[in-house]
């Protein structure tokens, strides 16, 4: 049997269970029985066990990430080198790119730092070049968003109201960069077409002819973006 976590939740109407590289969530109603928990885990134990082998996989087959002099990080289908000072006078982690070289100025050791440092220049560097791709994609279809917010992989890597506020996620910078744009061809679809009707992929597919292959490199390596940093 699988290793599994619960959550009990107040809005679950069904028994569901959320596999993710970190691991296996069942979440349960709040007034239903545990025993239906482990009921539920063993009958689809070998959907569960063939995702967790798929997302070891893809994490295998990416690039490590080593976060300390020497090591590399990914920036839009490249690897950035990673030279590392500590400098103890240091207030807040700095990060500046030298052609393929990152320089990251932490106050003390450890990965965590490296880590910490490297989340906030990846949150920076991901409103440039999506607000660049995001300008260029609006103005050539003639559509109109009102707001860029960038945040983390949760469930989803972006998403598009019915305000047009638009957010995405910076993890999207650790995929190449065909899969950014056409993660932002997808959103302004959004704009025209708010579902996922024919006539929206019909609309996608004339802006992005190779909107499959992206989308099946998202549901193969995706989920390994939200654990290599």
């Amino acid at each position: 049997m699988p290793d599994y976590t619960i959550r009990r939740s107040d809005r679950a109407r069904r028994l569901r269970i959320v596999v993710a590289p970190e691991g296996v969530e069942v979440v349960l109603p709040r007034r239903m029985a545990l025993r239906e928990a482990e009921q539920f885990v063993a009958e689809k134990r070998p959907w569960i066990e063939r995702t967790l082998r798929a997302y070891r996989a893809a994490e295998a087959e990416l690039p490590a990430v080593r976060l300390e002099t020497g090591g590399q990080a990914p920036y839009l289908g490249f690897q950035l080198s990673l030279r590392v000072n500590v400098e103890p006078w240091r207030t807040r982690p700095g990060v500046t790119r030298r052609g393929g070289t990152l320089l990251v100025g932490v106050a003390e050791p450890g990965e965590e730092a490296v880590r910490d440092a490297l989340v906030r220049w990846y949150r920076r560097r991901a409103r440039a070049e999506i607000a660049e791709r995001l300008d260029w994609a609006t103005l050539r279809t003639g559509a109109r968003y009102a707001k860029l917010q960038i945040r983390d992989a949760s469930s989803r890597w972006a998403s598009c109201s019915s305000t047009g506020a638009m957010s995405f996620s910076w993890r999207l910078l650790l995929a190449p960069e065909q899969v950014l744009a056409y993660v932002v061809e997808h959103e302004v679809a959004h704009l025209e077409v708010m579902d996922h009707s024919r006539r929206f992929w019909k609309l996608l597919e004339s802006r992005s002819p190779d909107y499959r292959e992206h989308e099946r490199w998202l549901r193969r390596y995706g989920p390994a973006l939200r654990t290599v940093l």
